[in-house]
């Protein structure tokens, strides 16, 4: 686009020497005037010079506007993107959330770019208008979806709320940018790129938007309200009304309506108590939620059967038997009760038979992921010296509350990584050691690949005494190659080791569904010898059905029961491919099954 001429003939009429008129009216040049013809030039020059100054000013103005609004609504769009990721993965799972995301958001490019003259013309009001409308519903339409997830599936449940929630938003929002960039000026360009330049700089520009805003998102989700997922969404459609208002606005009212007044998602007491008035009729009530870094953190209880989880996401990270606590044989009980076998199955790591066993006392342990406390609680219980590591505060803070986890311990709230690694480095006496490593870190149906790797296991071996024992709990289907690859990544590091399922394997479900997902432990040790164990006494026991029945290790896993995985690779921290193509599936598969631990109204209704 050239500059338009900003000189008007108005300008042109203080040219020129004063000037009278004789009686004959022929012009006469005024004697007292200073009038030269080099003047005049001069003059003129200034003119056109201001003149091209006002043009070029405005020029820029307009162009800097274009380029703004672009901007707002492409950094706008990207925020939402990552913000509906975190909408669905109380429902979905983050893993199989985002499954169907990338391509999605591709599509809504290319179909809103394409259309944006098309949209422009058809529609008796400005494209834009229609950003707000669309997003103040966004959190309506998302929570009527979601309450047909188990019709929907993990696979399609998320590609269809995206595409009636997030396609609409993104293909309006490129075809407004589009429109807006047609006034650009591109004219220094060669012709082929200022045809591409708009399109591709607009795609770039969101993409790193869109990973700038998550990664400044990811540690503060959950610190206040306007942290939340639905706190997040109500800011961004604020944002979308402050740049486009209009009348249309009137049409969502029923939206903010349903939002303030019947959405259970909205952070707040009072829809927490409307959520748990409509669960008690199925048995549940849920005692404490709050959102972060990890995900969406609940307590929930069972009214009928008596026992309580936490939830993350859509995973349980463990749960305890509440109905026992001071009741009849378990009145004075140190520890609760595991709803999980594998929980007590951990504890093990005691019975594990050394050259030269260190009493209770003496020991110190080491475990790397908290859940709600089960097993480090027991090891307290043993009076053995213990520390938590726990990426997550809130998972801590309600492990604390709201269950039976003492207070007579170390918590270390770090990535276990950055943890580990700094500890091995400093690390230099048998005093800065454990006898025992418990690893038991889970969520979302696959592997946090991080705390699997050789080199994280290498730190943990560093930190482990040369007579210890170390139990890694690893959840998995072992009909796909991840699970041969943990185990040969850890028998790479640790040259003894036995592995044990929660359960035995259900061969007809097995051959009717092809999955075999399961809890096992991994026991190795840093000796040569072969690993036994002892048998245990009242005394390990403690009190507690559940120890009677799953504390001794049984259902050991031969290299034969392993269906995929059979070749020797190992996972690295530059080679983690090796998983990451694999977590869909398992995702898939851990979703279903959770759906069977507890009714799909529970895993809605968050």
């Amino acid at each position: 686009m050239a500059p338009r001429s900003a000189a008007k003939s108005g300008k042109l009429k203080s040219l020129g020497p004063k000037t009278t008129k004789k009686t004959d009216g022929v012009p006469e040049i005024d004697p007292n005037s200073s009038f030269t013809p080099k003047s005049f030039e001069e003059e003129l020059k200034a003119l056109a010079a201001k003149a091209k100054d006002e043009t070029w000013a405005r020029f820029a103005k307009e162009q800097a506007a274009v380029y703004l609004k672009s901007i707002v609504l492409l950094s706008l769009i990207a925020v939402y993107s990552n913000v509906s990721q975190l909408a669905l993965s109380p429902v979905y799972g983050s893993i199989p959330s985002a499954q169907w995301h990338a391509k999605l958001i591709m599509a809504a490019c290319f179909t809103g770019w394409s259309s944006n003259m098309l949209l422009s013309r058809a529609l008796p009001f400005k494209l834009a208008t229609l950003l707000p409308v669309i997003a103040i519903y966004i959190p309506t339409v998302q929570f009527f979806l979601y309450k047909a997830s188990a019709l929907l599936t993990a696979y399609w449940g998320p590609l269809v709320t995206e595409a009636l929630t997030l396609f609409p938003l993104m293909s309006i929002s490129a075809a407004c940018v589009a429109t807006y960039l047609d006034d650009v000026d591109l004219s220094a360009l060669p012709s082929w790129l200022a045809d591409a330049a708009p399109g591709l700089g607009s795609y770039g520009f969101f993409k790193a938007a869109e990973k700038l805003s998550g990664s400044l998102l990811a540690p503060h989700v959950g610190k206040s309200f306007f942290n939340t997922r639905l706190g997040l969404e109500t800011v961004l459609a604020a944002s979308y009304a402050l740049l486009a208002p209009s009348r249309l606005l009137l049409f969502t009212v029923p939206a903010l309506l349903h939002t303030a007044f019947l959405n259970p998602h909205v952070p707040t007491s009072m829809a927490l108590a409307s959520l748990n008035s409509s669960l008690a009729s199925e048995g549940w009530m849920i005692l404490d939620r709050q959102e972060s870094i990890t995900g969406y953190i609940s307590v929930m209880e069972s009214l009928t059967d008596g026992f309580r989880v936490m939830r993350c996401d859509h995973s349980l990270l463990g749960g305890e038997w509440v109905k026992y606590i001071g009741q009849g044989q378990f009145k004075g009980n140190k520890v609760a009760e595991p709803i999980y076998g594998v929980f007590a199955m951990l504890e093990a790591v005691r019975l594990v038979e050394t050259p030269h066993p260190t009493p209770d006392y003496e020991a110190k342990a080491l475990v790397v992921g908290l859940g709600v406390g089960t097993t480090p609680g027991a090891l307290v219980a043993h009076g053995v010296d213990t520390t938590v590591v726990e990426i997550d505060p809130v998972v801590y803070k309600l492990a604390e509350k709201y269950f039976q986890l003492p207070q007579n311990h170390t918590a270390v709230i770090e990535d276990a990584v950055s943890y580990a690694a700094r500890l091995a480095n400093e690390t230099s006496s048998v005093d800065n050691r454990f006898d025992y490593i418990i690893h038991d870190v889970f969520t979302g149906g696959a592997e946090p690949i991080p705390l699997f790797t050789l080199e994280f296991l290498q730190n943990l071996n560093a930190l482990l005494k040369p007579e210890g024992v170390i139990a890694i709990n690893y959840a998995g289907d072992f009909a796909l190659p991840p699970p041969k690859i943990v185990l040969q990544t850890i028998r790479r590091v640790f040259p003894s080791c036995r592995l044990y399922r929660e359960h035995p394997r259900g061969e007809d479900d097995f051959e009717k569904s092809g999955r075999d997902f399961t809890n096992m432990v991994i026991f190795c040790t840093k000796l040569t010898r072969a690993i036994s164990f002892r048998e245990p006494t009242a005394r390990d026991l403690l009190n507690s059905p559940s120890r009677e029945a799953f504390l001794s290790p049984r259902n050991e896993v031969k290299d034969t029961d392993f269906v995929a995985g059979q070749d020797e690779s190992i996972l690295t921290r530059n080679d983690t491919q090796k998983l990451t193509k694999w977590h869909e599936t398992s995702a898939l598969g851990h979703w279903t099954v959770m759906r069977t631990v507890l009714p799909p109204v529970v895993w809605e209704a968050w």
